[in-house]
């Protein structure tokens, strides 16, 4: 039997930035910003730094200028964490797992981790705009995770686009933040590439999320009845081997065509299909 939502037990990830962290708190993440931190960054003059409690003896005695020479180090800085996430009418499909469900748990655990670690967590979703009703501006409040995703959990989706997620960078801050985009990826090409432009000034994270019964109806053969979770259009298909392998093939067709997106982009993507699982997206970030 499957526990509520507030009973389970929250999956802590972990996750880390390549690039200097660039905020103004203090938390877990290497910076390049601050003077009064632990962490050695290297040598400056003391007229550059004039700090003399840092004063290194052997660094200036080595100048070959003479100048007094002086310990830098630096803070390690919060940064703001941000998941945007499709929420259009496919993320609606219940396969192995209800999408949206396992939607909800990564923002579940993503929330709960971002607090643990002292950083700030919010939440844009869009189908044809951006949803205003379950918008969180970044947040350092502990349990708006939670809250969130039990929201989400009983969410109707009837969006038939995923265009909102061209203006989800208005709502990320002029900060540079980790940002999750998290979608199916069924819309259009050129609407992923586009969508990546917009938030390239941050670090970002693909986060595709796909169910294995999504593009295998098994070895079943015969009349099937198939439902277009965008459109709500249905079709009774002659399903056989032939169409059962062109339909596969579509799959993997499609699974190159992002990859090919994502590495021009310069990003590297998260494949989640089916449960989330917490250890995967850590892995992720330390592979």
């Amino acid at each position: 039997m499957e526990l509520a939502p507030s009973l389970r037990t929250v999956q802590e990830l972990h996750y880390r930035i390549e690039s200097p962290a660039l905020g103004h708190f203090p938390g877990h993440h290497r910076s390049s910003r601050g003077d009064s931190g632990f962490e050695f960054r290297g040598h400056a003059a003391l007229l550059d730094a004039p700090d003399p409690r840092r004063l290194d003896l052997h660094a200036s005695l080595r100048d070959p200028f003479g100048n007094w020479i002086v310990r830098v180090y630096s803070q390690r800085k919060a940064i703001p964490v941000v998941m945007v996430a499709d929420l259009s009418a496919s993320m609606g499909f219940d396969g192995t797992r209800r999408k949206l469900d396992v939607l909800a748990d990564f923002v579940d655990s993503l929330a709960w981790s971002a607090w643990r670690t002292g950083d700030s967590f919010g939440f844009v979703g869009c189908d044809s705009v951006v949803r205003e009703d379950v918008l969180l501006p970044s947040t350092r409040v502990r349990g708006m995770g939670r809250e969130l995703a039990q929201s989400l959990r009983s969410l109707h989706l009837q969006g038939r686009s995923a265009h909102g997620l061209l203006a989800a960078h208005r709502y990320l801050g002029r900060q540079r933040s980790l940002v999750f985009l998290v979608s199916d990826f069924h819309l259009p090409l050129p609407e992923v590439e586009a969508t990546l432009a917009t938030m390239a000034h941050h670090d970002l994270v693909p986060v595709v999320l796909w169910d294995p019964l999504e593009f295998g109806l098994s070895a079943r053969r015969g009349l099937v009845q198939v439902t277009d979770p965008e459109s709500g259009v249905t079709r009774l298909l002659w399903w056989r081997p032939a169409l059962r392998e062109k339909w596969l093939m579509a799959h993997q067709q499609r699974r190159d065509a992002l990859l090919r997106i994502f590495q021009v982009n310069r990003v590297k993507p998260l494949f989640i299909e089916g449960r989330f699982d917490a250890d995967a997206v850590t892995r992720h970030f330390h592979s």
